[in-house]
């Protein structure tokens, strides 16, 4: 009979992280980068200093894993529903991405803050955020080839890079408005300029 030890460590294990992951969240988005230690993540936690080094090397190590997990959430949302239209369903996209960053923006947060810091050493937080909107940005690209194989590629790139900006600047808005501010509903209007901007930039002269 199997021994049933090395199983139940790594669930054990596998817990243990998440409630680590889970931890470094809550005192970064208090603290920011800076802020977050980790002796105040073991306390938020309860489990010792030495179990975080067991899984992260460093307070660095731990925010890009934080990164890391919350853009592989999100990245579920990124499946094209169904629909009538390519506006249709760009827009249901939208809003089911909207709602993906809703349920896990850790790392639009977190790493917005590190993109805007230039630091003598370049974190691996910063590395890593960097590295997923680079795949956001080539998913987005993907879709706008799929849908409009004629697009030079220097209007993909423009296109990309607005979407991406629009979407950063939709996200601080919430960010500072709360409550007040619909971000799906928001996302479903950016989902319907952007379809118009890439109709534009599709079309001799400029003009749908």
């Amino acid at each position: 009979m199997a021994d049933p030890k090395p199983r139940k460590r790594r669930a054990n294990g596998e817990e243990s992280r998440r409630k680590i992951l889970d931890a470094a969240v809550e005192v970064a988005s208090e603290r920011g980068y800076d802020g977050t230690s980790i002796a105040l993540v073991s306390k938020k936690c309860g489990l010792p200093a030495s179990s975080i080094y067991w899984h992260f090397k460093d307070k660095d190590d731990l925010i890009a894993a934080v990164i890391e997990r919350s853009f592989g959430t999100w990245l579920t949302a990124w499946v094209m529903p169904d629909g009538d239209t390519a506006r249709e369903r760009l827009a249901a996209m939208s809003m089911q991405v909207a709602k993906a960053l809703l349920d896990s923006p850790d790392f639009i947060r977190l790493g917005l803050m590190l993109a805007l810091e230039r630091r003598p050493t370049e974190a691996k937080a910063r590395t890593v955020f960097l590295g997923v909107r680079d795949e956001s940005q080539r998913r987005i690209a993907d879709v706008a080839r799929e849908y409009l194989p004629n697009l030079a590629d220097e209007d993909v790139r423009l296109l990309t890079t607005y979407t991406m900006a629009a979407a950063d600047g939709l996200f601080v808005a919430k960010e500072i408005g709360g409550d007040s501010v619909d971000l799906i509903r928001l996302f479903e209007l950016h989902a319907h300029l952007v379809y118009d901007a890439a109709m534009r930039l599709s079309t001799p002269g400029g003009t749908p």
